[in-house]
Parts: structure tokens; sequence; C-alpha cells
């Protein structure tokens, strides 16, 4: 089992002033310990993300943190992205690889489905997610998954494994304490009650409670 876990951040789902956002994107990330940065906008115009990714990547990847791009490994690719992140109905994993190339990181979507995520890791992906661990407003969220099955993911596959799913400062803590590598939030920071800078350190606190108690 790894010794550590790491927030992956997820943007809000609309972006409408991103000169505003990139501001408070920069105080969140210089926050605490962030390891990813999802892009995540659906149903939104391809210059529409463009604008974000080309807004933003300056932002998070200055600090070490890398972009990932939901959905779209074809945009990812074009607009520099570190990585992508594909669901189950999205660019199968064997041509997201083609598309992105060798050393971009892809993540899979996974649900609460072993046999899904170990499909992933057998097929070359850097990480895989499951979810959704808690409701969640962000997305429509399609399965349940129980904090189980990252400690029995960590057991028996080295792929890192990412929980998502209305995770927040309340419940962080144990999805750490089971095995979880990174916890995907959105919400739980940038809608966090004294702002998203004070959500990514209430989450980095959970999630070091969360370690200590790891058998």
């Amino acid at each position: 089992m790894t010794a550590d876990c790491r927030l992956y951040l997820i943007t809000p789902p609309r972006l409408d002033d991103l000169a505003a956002f990139g501001r408070l994107l920069a105080q969140t990330l210089d926050a605490g310990d962030v390891a990813a940065l999802q892009i995540r906008l659906k149903d939104q115009p391809d210059q529409v993300i463009a604008a974000a990714v080309d807004a933003l990547s300056p932002i998070a990847q200055a600090r070490g943190v890398a972009v990932i791009l939901n959905d779209r490994p074809d945009l990812a690719a074009k607009l520099g992205c570190d990585g992508v992140h594909v669901g189950q109905s999205d660019t199968p994993l064997k041509d997201a690889r083609k598309i992105m190339g060798p050393d971009a990181m892809i993540g899979v979507t996974c649900h609460d489905s072993r046999h899904l995520a170990m499909e992933a890791a057998e097929g070359g992906a850097d990480y895989v997610a499951f979810g959704a661990f808690f409701p969640t407003t962000t997305k429509e969220a399609p399965t349940q998954a129980e904090p189980e099955i990252l400690t029995i993911w960590q057991q028996f596959m080295e792929t890192p494994c990412v929980a998502i799913g209305g995770i927040n400062a309340d419940n962080a803590a144990g999805l750490a304490k089971a095995g979880a590598d990174f916890l995907a939030v959105s919400a739980g920071v940038w809608a966090h009650p004294q702002g998203p800078a004070a959500g990514v350190k209430a989450i980095e606190a959970a999630i070091a409670q969360g370690l200590s108690e790891r058998g």
C-alpha cells in the first residue's frame, strides 16, 4: 500500500470569468499540496475549453501541478495538457494513448467495478478512478462505491487509484485510510464556506488524519 494520498482538484463545471478564476486558482494551489488539476467543462464548445486550458495550465504547471483535461484526448494533445481523463463512454483507452503519446497521463473512470479497473490497468492506464463514494451535485453518478474497493485494490494492484464523488473535508479521512492514492475534489474545495484555500487546507488535514489511521 502506498504511503501517501494527495489532492486531485477538479475545476467547477463553469468558468465565467477566466481571469478572476485564474487568480483564485493560484491562491488555492498555493494553499497546500495539490497533485493535479482536472479541467472539466462538460458540454462547452471547444473554444471555451481551449481558452480555459490556455489560461489555467501555466498557473498549475508553474506550481508542479499536472493539468488533466476531461473527456477529450484530441484537445488535450493539441493544447499541451499533461494528460486526459476518460470515462467508460468516452474515447477508449488504447485510442486515447495513440492520440496523447506514451508519456501522457491517462486516467479511466471505473465506477464501482474492479473488473473495469483491472482492464484499464492492464491496458496501460496511469490511474483508475472509483466512485461516486458520496452524493454529488457536480455530475450524475451512475454508481456508488464503497471504501473497501480502495483497500482491495491496494492489496493486489500497483496502478494508483483515485476516489471521486462528493468528497469533502468531513468524509475524506475515511477514503485516505481505506487506501486512495488521490482524492478528486471539486465542490469540497470551491464551495468551502471559508473559501477554496481553506478547503484545500481542510482536505489536507483530513488526509493526514486518514493516513495516520492506515494499518
